[in-house]
Parts: C-alpha cells; structure tokens; sequence
C-alpha cells in the first residue's frame, strides 16, 4: 500500500471523504476533542451530511473528559463507554478526589458543594458562573473556589466522571444532568474504542494506537489479540486495521480545512503522520499544547488556518501555486458559504 493510498482510506474512514451525521461521526471517531468547542463543530460541519448551525449541532451529544483525559464532545449513548468505571459511578467518596490543584480542601466541604452543584444543576442553574455565583451564597471562600472551580476539572470533572453531570454541547460553559447508564466496565470498553480505532482509524501501526490511547505498546498487543485483525505494509512498516480494504475511495481531496485538535492530526503518532511533514510539526502542534486548525492541500498539510468574521486568515508553509490557491478559495466557499476575504502569509 502507498501512502496515499493510506491517506485516501484514512479520509474515507474519518468522514472527511464519506460524510454521515453528527451522532455516526462522534461515535467513529471516539469523540471530538474540544479544549475549544467551535473547533469539534468545525470538526463535525466538514464530515456531517446534514445541516447544522449553533442552535442543532449538539441535539444528541455532551462534552465531558474521555480518552487521554482531555474533554470531547461524545454521543450521549456513549456515556457508558468512556465513563467505564463501575467503582466511582455515583460514589460521594470525596476523601480521595483531587482535580483543584494543590489547595486542600475537606472531604466534608466537597460533598457539601458536589451535592449543591448537582441540586442547582437539576434545578436548570446550569451556567460555569452562575454555578460560581451561588456557591459563593453558600459560603464558599476564595481558597474554595480555587479548588472547586479550578481550571484543571476542579471539582466538576469527578462530578462528570461519576455520573452525576455533563457540559452541554455547545461554546458556552454550561453543564447538565447525566442521562443515567450502566458503566461497561473497564475490559469491554478498552476493547470496544480499539475495536472502534480499527475499523474508522485505522491502517495505522501499534505507536500510532499507543499514541492516541496513552497506552503501553505491551498493553495495546494484549488488547490486539483479544480482536480480529488485519495487517498490511505500508512502505515497509506494518498497519493493523479491521474490515475490508477496498480498491475505490475517493481521489484526495484538493482542500480540506482541518478543525484544531481534528482526529485526523491527533489519531497518529506525529512524528509517523502520513499528512503531516516533520518539518511542518511545530506548525500545527505548537511547544504549548494547542493542535492548530491546518490547510490540507491534496493530502498533505501545507499551512495552516484562523477565521475572523468575514475574513480568513492562511499562513502558508511553502509557496502556493496559482492552481492550489484556486482550490483552497473555492473550498473556502463551500465550507463557509459565505463571502469571504482571504489573506495568505
């Protein structure tokens, strides 16, 4: 196999070339991560095939913390598959509970304000800050509120992974009550996402899924041989996938205008991408964590992109040729439907 006939089947799997709803996408692609949430709808409005806007796009989906521990935008129904752990699923055990930093705080004023949280949230008091005004009502102190609101979970991530709340899926910070489920239990989930990463990921080679998942590459060959797989070489290094490899996918794209965090950048190890030049790296993947939104031109990224209202902003890796530039304004069109100006540096 070529590396473009890789990149043709890891498109086509990816709905970038085969587009589906919303639900079937977020599901495919074991979430959308979203440290910035209208990156996973630009992430779902290039592989949907229905129409969306700000007041649909979440109808069905939650954001909430899953795969490496970063937050994604999920399908409802699969709360029991990333919130796997039958242990923690609606404990009110606080003692060792500790997403606030380094500030301490009691087992007895965490339950204090998980419970309160969770009565306001059922009340329809779902917003980040009024959620912050109330607690402050109820006594809550400023060392307090460096825990419970603090910006690495805090004391609403456990709340999520327990069951009891969700962020609703849209920009604005706010959360509500978890549907309720039955945890899957850490084996079958495990093994459910892999098998999931192999059929919508996948060719892609045992460093790639270690590098998604945060596994051990021991762990991942241990999950391996509970599954059905298939092997084929991809310029000498071998590519494990599930299913049936056709002879027909869809010629590469002449632009695709890639969401930040997009699976298709996160879904491999990058130093391995087969769409991403190493010398292009710290282009997208920049020294502070942020995947940022890149230009895809004929399959391989060539720059990357930010839109500002009406205007759209591409800075360019290399030189565009006349033809690469038509191609990139004319997918702009159809992306955006809008008229847009288009400065290049």
């Amino acid at each position: 196999m070529t590396a473009n006939e890789l990149k043709q089947i890891r498109l086509y799997r990816q709905h970038l070339t085969d587009r589906a709803d919303r639900i079937t996408v977020a599901k495919d692609l074991l979430g959308l991560q979203s440290q910035f949430t209208s990156m996973a709808y630009h992430s779902l409005i290039i592989r949907c095939n229905e129409s969306l806007d700000v007041s649909n796009w979440g109808s069905g989906l939650v954001k909430t913390w899953t795969v490496r521990g970063t937050i994604h935008i999920i399908s409802k129904e699969d709360l029991p598959l990333f919130k796997y752990n039958n242990e923690i699923y609606k404990s009110h055990e606080w003692e060792s509970e500790m997403y606030g930093g380094t500030v301490w705080l009691s087992a007895k004023r965490k339950e204090f304000f998980a419970k309160l949280i969770v009565e306001l949230v059922a009340s329809g008091v779902g917003e980040r800050d009024e959620l912050r005004r109330r607690c402050r009502i109820a006594g809550m102190t400023d060392v307090e509120e460096s825990y419970i609101f603090n910006g690495w979970g805090g004391l609403f991530r456990p709340l999520c992974e327990r069951g009891f709340l969700t962020y609703t899926a849209q920009e604005k910070k706010e959360f509500a009550i978890s549907p309720e489920y039955t945890p899957m239990g850490e084996k079958d989930a495990k093994l459910e996402m892999l098998r999931r990463y192999l059929e919508h990921f996948a060719p892609a080679t045992i460093r790639d899924i270690s590098y998604f998942f945060g596994y051990t590459q021991s762990e991942v060959k241990l999950l391996l041989n509970k599954l059905p797989v298939n092997t084929t070489s991809v310029e000498g290094a071998e590519h494990l996938f599930t299913g049936e490899i056709r002879t027909d996918y869809p010629d590469l794209p002449k632009c695709l205008f890639l969401a930040g965090f997009d699976q298709i950048m996160l879904g491999y190890r990058k130093e391995d991408s087969v769409f991403l030049p190493s010398k292009y790296i710290r282009g997208i993947f920049n020294l502070t964590g942020i995947v940022l939104p890149a230009v895809l031109l004929n399959g391989t990224v060539a720059g990357r992109w930010k839109k500002r209202g009406k205007k759209l902003f591409i800075s360019c890796f290399r030189t565009f040729k006349s033809g690469e530039k038509r191609a990139l304004e004319s997918a702009a069109r159809k992306t955006w439907k809008d008229a847009l100006t288009i400065e290049y540096n």
